[in-house]
């Protein structure tokens, strides 16, 4: 499928790695120019010069640490103009109540949910009016699928589903689609220090958690380019009456109701 994306520009945080690079490459194949935000400056300069050679689109890096307002702030002006928002930034700690600690907890939540917020926010105010603008909002599905081993995920992923919903619901009056993408467990560096974290919480063992995929309904993860055909699916003008809503991408876990 064609998806309509050729010429026009995304903005894309947590690029280096995971479902951040994946959706850079999806994008730039279907034509799309980017702006690549991550801390880890290296890993942008390789995916840039991969992405430039197999694609021939524009890319441009950011190498900075997104975790404050100023800096999201900073980026989008540095950015200049853009009509795709894809928000994917994100490392709210695994835990317990008793062992996330506050400092732990403030500085993941500035990075995905005010963070979220506050670059959605610029981007608003610049595009708003204008047909063809959209953000997608990379959650996740403990947002809707409870797990006290993981309560910060779950509150703060459900914050970002409240924001995205509002938002969403009066978007299009001003020409913005606003949209989330929930996905599970993915195959990323990520989803390691997670499964660890449910191994111990359900095992007694982190090393043991591999053996959990066993619990899935799909017995595996997603990959990372499962969720990134997804995000460039809800960008693109193919999903143009979509909007206010999230697409869970997780084999059937939370609806299954199960944190695995």
């Amino acid at each position: 499928m064609q998806l309509d994306l050729a010429g026009k520009t995304a903005l894309i945080t947590g690029a280096s790695k995971g479902i951040g690079a994946a959706t850079a490459r999806v994008m730039a194949q279907e034509g799309c120019n980017l702006h690549l935000a991550a801390r880890n400056g290296e890993a942008l300069v390789a995916l840039k010069a991969e992405i430039e050679a197999a694609h021939g689109v524009t890319v441009t890096i950011h190498p900075m640490d997104l975790g404050s307002s100023e800096a999201m702030v900073a980026l989008d002006a540095a950015a200049g103009e853009y009509e795709i928002l894809i928000n994917n930034a994100g490392d709210i700690p695994t835990g317990t109540i008793e062992t996330v600690t506050d400092a732990a907890l403030h500085r993941g939540f500035e990075l995905k949910v005010f963070g979220y917020i506050t670059l959605s926010r610029a981007f608003w105010q610049k595009r708003k009016g204008k047909d063809g603008s959209v953000i997608v909002n990379v959650i996740g599905n403990s947002g809707e699928n409870w797990d006290a081993a993981y309560f910060a995920g779950s509150t703060g992923n459900a914050a970002v589903m409240s924001f995205t919903k509002a938002l969403g619901g009066r978007s299009l009056d001003e020409g913005i689609r606003v949209v989330g993408v929930n996905p599970g467990p993915v195959a990323t560096d990520r989803m390691l220090k997670v499964m660890k974290t449910k191994a111990i919480d359900m095992l007694g063992d982190a090393d043991r958690w591999e053996e959990l995929f066993d619990k899935y309904p799909g017995k595996r993860p997603a990959t990372a380019e499962e969720v990134a055909d997804l995000c460039a699916f809800l960008a693109s003008p193919k999903a143009g009456y979509i909007t206010g809503t999230i697409v869970t991408i997780d084999g059937g876990i939370a609806a299954r109701g199960s944190v695995i």
